[in-house]
């Protein structure tokens, strides 16, 4: 096994992606089943934590009387993490620690992506859910970094065709993939950015109903096509958030 690791992972350069995607994923997993113990708890009436207490493990965190989210530990963990990196450039096996650190705090930011959205507390609501897209998309992209994707399509082949030529490619990858996004496929666009296939696609089919692409280039006909399309997509969307963590909308404040 350690062989395997050596040859197929650190020798290819992919462990620093390999563990950053590890601590992420263990990270919002507990992360989620933290924050719904908390829910679950604090469905009867509980008592304020003093000042610079918290409740421990499963508890949110009062510091000051201030509640401090989890996004908070996560943005200073992915700073520390990213300077560290940048400035001391480490060797393995720090490098694997740092990926891993990184990982932790990018799911504890991420985990609250509709808070920073919105500028308040939505977590357990509908705009909450935002949320889950944002974890899903960094899972997408940990894994494309990790099997070793190509950004924009540009790998060693397309470089040896001139620069005019990659410039082009790029153009029209960026070109389709900007067309994929206005019409409403915000994962496959991104997606897209190292899968060029995925964007083509999704610039080719139908633009979600209550995209910018349909609401303006779209005919009436061509509106009921769509909405024809992915009438089930939300509820669908909906059951695949619930499974991952987000839960029944609420409104109860969690850290």
């Amino acid at each position: 096994m350690s062989d395997w690791y050596q040859d197929n992972v650190v020798a290819s350069g992919r462990s620093p992606a390999l563990w950053m995607l590890l601590g992420f994923l263990v990270t919002y997993t507990v992360t989620r089943w933290v924050t719904l113990r908390i829910r679950a708890r604090a469905a009867g009436p509980q008592p304020e934590p003093a000042d610079g207490e918290g409740g421990g493990l499963i508890g949110d965190i009062h510091i000051g009387g201030v509640h401090v989210h989890h996004q908070v530990w996560g943005i200073l963990l992915v700073l520390t993490t990213g300077l560290l990196s940048f400035r001391y450039s480490p060797q393995p096996p720090w490098q694997e620690v740092l990926a891993a650190l990184f990982g932790v705090g990018a799911a504890l930011a991420l985990d609250e992506f509709a808070l920073w959205l919105h500028l308040e507390d939505v977590y357990w609501t509908p705009e909450g859910r935002k949320s889950i897209d944002a974890v899903m998309i960094a899972v997408v992209v940990g894994i494309l970094l990790l099997v070793g994707s190509a950004p924009l399509g540009i790998d060693s082949s397309t470089t040896n065709l001139g620069w005019v030529s990659v410039s082009v490619l790029v153009v029209v990858h960026v070109g389709y993939t900007l067309i994929c996004l206005l019409k409403g496929k915000l994962v496959t666009g991104l997606v897209g950015l190292a899968m060029t296939i995925l964007s083509l696609v999704g610039a080719i089919r139908l633009a979600k109903p209550d995209s910018f692409w349909a609401r303006r280039f779209y005919s009436p006909a061509k509106m009921e096509r769509a909405s024809a399309r992915f009438a089930g997509e939300a509820a669908r969307r909906e059951r695949w958030r619930a499974r991952l963590g987000a839960g029944p909308p609420g409104s109860q404040t969690v850290g």
